[in-house]
């Protein structure tokens, strides 16, 4: 599982963007975007960098970290 700190997830618009970027990089992955502590936790098969690449090439720059 990876967790990924989203910069500039201000609103539920912004967090249903993470969540459709992270779905498009990887329709299996299950991923639960909280608003409030701005990430999104993402379990995956797939390379996190693909995941992570999603998420800033949909406006919002992260910080991810295995967990």
């Amino acid at each position: 599982m990876y967790e990924f700190e989203i910069q500039n997830m201000t609103c539920g618009h912004c967090a249903s963007t993470v969540e459709k970027a992270i779905k498009a990089a990887d329709p299996e992955a299950s991923a639960t975007v909280d608003l409030a502590a701005r990430t999104a936790k993402v379990e995956t098969q797939i390379d996190p960098a693909a995941i992570n690449a999603a998420i800033e090439n949909a406006g919002y720059p992260t910080i991810f970290r295995r967990i």
